[in-house]
């Protein structure tokens, strides 16, 4: 916090605050002390709110309520405790159910999430084939390059929906066309993506899709895999009957239903939304490029998510940038989170084609909802001078 107590939070990629609602929804829950998975009234009480979240974030991607009443269509989602285990559980299916026969190679893109990278890498270790797939200087995947990685032997394509970093959102439903003309599954880590754009799982016709709640102002430690129905799907914990076998351990209730209701809040309020956040987005990045010489955008000026802004600032070093801001109340990013303390460049501006230097002075401000005007014009006001003071400082100690 600055000295002056003023916060303003321009890291929603990282985590988005809890929204009020979820807030009070997540209070009121905790006289439902009942384990979902006993038989009794209390057991019941808690597991029939737990399926009404199911029934929420089902409807939030696209699957209508009339399709999750019967036990079959609730395995389409299992809860978890986010992206990241999401991702692994799919992932980890590679050594198991999803090699078939001469089916045995993954591809994925070199700008995906920690959590799928090193996994893949995990998964090179014991034998199993990784193609990465190269993405272009805004971010999307080299269309060619994803045509020829594809063949007879790819049991999985994993691709995220829009990358955390620079906000590029792919055209996933072209590429798991692509995909299943040659007989592969298709999952995509949509954890940046659920709650900030429409998306829906039928008509993208994507296999498996990962979500995670306190991406979308809801709560922390949980979040959940669709998996299309009849497909494949293992466990990861295994040691309990819960989610159909396929994911032990005792409920988070209260998380669950905090997840439900922010995927409810996200799905009445995102149209409305999602026309403001551009605007601040477009106002920031326009502000930045006018006022701070020899800055860049990093990413797609096209299809993007909302609320994502990453831009270099070549002369000046990230970690200096985001200390400077964060002494005057404005809090962002150098990348992702999940990368912090990494002393290397991001591998997603790398990978995009920029320099190391690049990499290294790069800043990713990613607004929200509760975001405002006033704020970007502080911000605005604020930058350029610390931009300016920090290249002064390297030009004298070099």
């Amino acid at each position: 916090m600055s000295e002056n107590n003023r916060l303003i939070y321009l890291d929603n990629n990282a985590t988005t605050p809890l929204d009020s609602r979820v807030l009070l929804a997540m209070q009121n829950s905790l006289s439902l002390y009942g384990n979902p998975s006993s038989m009794h009234s209390a057991g019941r009480a808690a597991s029939n709110v737990l399926e009404e979240a199911r029934n929420q974030l089902l409807h939030l991607i696209g699957v209508e309520h009339s399709a999750v009443k019967n036990c079959e269509a609730r395995r389409e989602f299992i809860f978890c405790s986010g992206g990241s285990e999401a991702n692994n559980q799919i992932l980890d299916m590679m050594t198991g159910p999803l090699c078939k026969g001469n089916r045995r190679r993954l591809v994925t893109s070199v700008i995906e999430h920690p959590s799928v990278l090193e996994k893949a890498r995990d998964l090179e270790s014991l034998g199993v084939p990784v193609t990465y797939v190269p993405v272009d200087k805004d971010g999307y995947i080299q269309l060619d390059s994803y045509k020829e990685a594809l063949g007879d032997d790819v049991a999985l394509v994993s691709i995220m929906y829009g990358n955390n970093e620079i906000g590029t959102i792919q055209d996933i439903e072209n590429l798991v066309r692509l995909a299943h003309e040659h007989g592969a599954l298709f999952h995509t880590d949509a954890v940046q993506a659920v709650g900030k754009i429409p998306i829906d799982v039928k008509s993208l016709d994507v296999d498996y899709l990962t979500l995670s709640g306190h991406k979308l102002y809801g709560p922390k430690g949980v979040g959940g895999l669709y998996v299309k129905s009849g497909l494949p799907i293992s466990g990861l914990l295994k040691g309990g009957h819960q989610e159909h076998g396929l994911r032990a351990g005792t409920y988070n209730t209260m998380g669950i239903i905090g997840l439900g209701v922010a995927a409810e809040i996200a799905e009445q309020e995102m149209e409305q939304d999602i026309p403001r956040i551009i605007a601040l987005c477009d106002q920031l990045r326009e502000g930045i490029l006018e006022r701070v010489p020899n800055s860049s955008v990093n990413g797609s000026k096209g299809a993007s998510l909302p609320g994502t802004v990453n831009i270099s600032f070549p002369g000046a070093e990230g970690e200096s940038i985001l200390l400077y801001l964060d002494f005057e109340g404005i809090a962002v990013s150098t990348g992702s989170a999940c990368a912090t303390g990494s002393l290397e460049p991001s591998y997603v501006i790398t990978a995009l084609g920029a320099s190391e230097e690049i990499a290294h002075s790069s800043i990713r401000f990613s607004l929200g909802k509760h975001n405002t005007q006033e704020e970007i014009e502080y911000v605005l006001e604020k930058l350029p001078p610390i931009i300016e003071k920090i290249r002064d400082m390297s030009t004298v100690r070099s």
